[in-house]
């Protein structure tokens, strides 16, 4: 294993279980501000079959930009199945904690953020608190893997109520042999008073991804009284990043473009508020 003292944190990319050479691999995008100890780690949205490239490094150029480090993490989808995601983002969460202090990072500010699927799977981190079998190998593990805070865009939430959930995505974690084990892994369901905080936004016309699971979460977490902020645009598809710079966003006007671009500016403000930027 990597030990602490030898850890070069100016490096781009880490192994997340470095004795293994197969293993999932973390970016490191260093806040370009300096002052900032706050940090963000990503998980791009794909179905749990791919990862977005404008929903990752697109994130990541964003929040570097505007002050506050970010991680970008290449977690196994499909053909893998769950637990396997959700291993990868626990052992990030962890991964970052444990080399907080060299990253020049305070481990009490580590938000997750995830699109779509990716959005899912930051709530399940947030949420989920069954033991992992193979979890435990070494230091890092000791580290506690529920962030401080999560933010949703889009967000995949519900694995239960057909009239919303996302078939391909559910199918995609948890494999076809494996569907009664969906409502352990819906955040809706399983959220506490325990869950971080929350940032959501969604378009109310989302045609792959039903707004109502946004709508689902927020009213579980308000249930038990997690503080959550959420936007909800009345236009725009699905799949949308920053609003601009992508094949999903860039086919509607700019006019329109310039307004779901806003949720960027509420999210550097979120990250304010809540004291992950200075």
């Amino acid at each position: 294993m990597l030990e602490l003292k030898d850890f070069d944190a100016s490096l781009p990319e880490y192994r997340l279980w470095e004795e293994d050479k197969n293993s999932t691999l973390i970016h490191y995008y260093p806040a370009k501000k300096k002052g900032c100890r706050g940090a963000v780690i990503i998980f791009p949205g794909g179905g749990y079959v791919s990862r977005a490239v404008h929903e990752g490094l697109g994130y990541a150029e964003y929040l570097t930009e505007n002050g506050i480090n970010a991680f970008v993490v290449d977690y196994r989808v499909k053909p893998e199945v769950f637990p396997a995601p959700l291993c990868d983002a626990r052992r990030a969460v962890r991964f970052v904690r444990y080399y907080a202090e060299k990253f020049g990072i305070d481990p009490s500010l580590v938000s997750v953020m995830g699109s779509s699927a990716g959005g899912h799977l930051a709530a399940l981190v947030s949420t989920y608190r069954n033991e992992i079998a193979g979890e435990g190998v070494d230091e890092i593990d000791k580290e506690t893997y529920i962030p401080n805070a999560q933010i949703l865009c889009y967000p995949v939430i519900s694995t239960v109520d057909d009239t919303i959930w996302h078939r391909g995505s559910g199918l995609n974690l948890l494999g076809e042999d494996n569907l009664d084990f969906a409502p352990n892994v819906s955040p809706d369901l399983i959220a506490d008073e325990k869950t971080p905080q929350a940032f959501i936004w969604h378009t109310a016309e989302d045609r792959s991804v039903n707004v109502i699971n946004s709508y689902a979460y927020a009213s579980t977490l308000r249930r038990k009284n997690v503080p959550v902020e959420m936007h909800i645009f009345p236009d725009g598809g699905h799949g949308l990043g920053l609003g601009h710079g992508n094949k999903n966003a860039d086919t509607f006007p700019k006019k329109l473009q310039d307004h779901l671009s806003q949720w960027n500016g509420l999210l550097i403000s979120y990250l304010k508020y809540i004291g992950h930027i200075e």
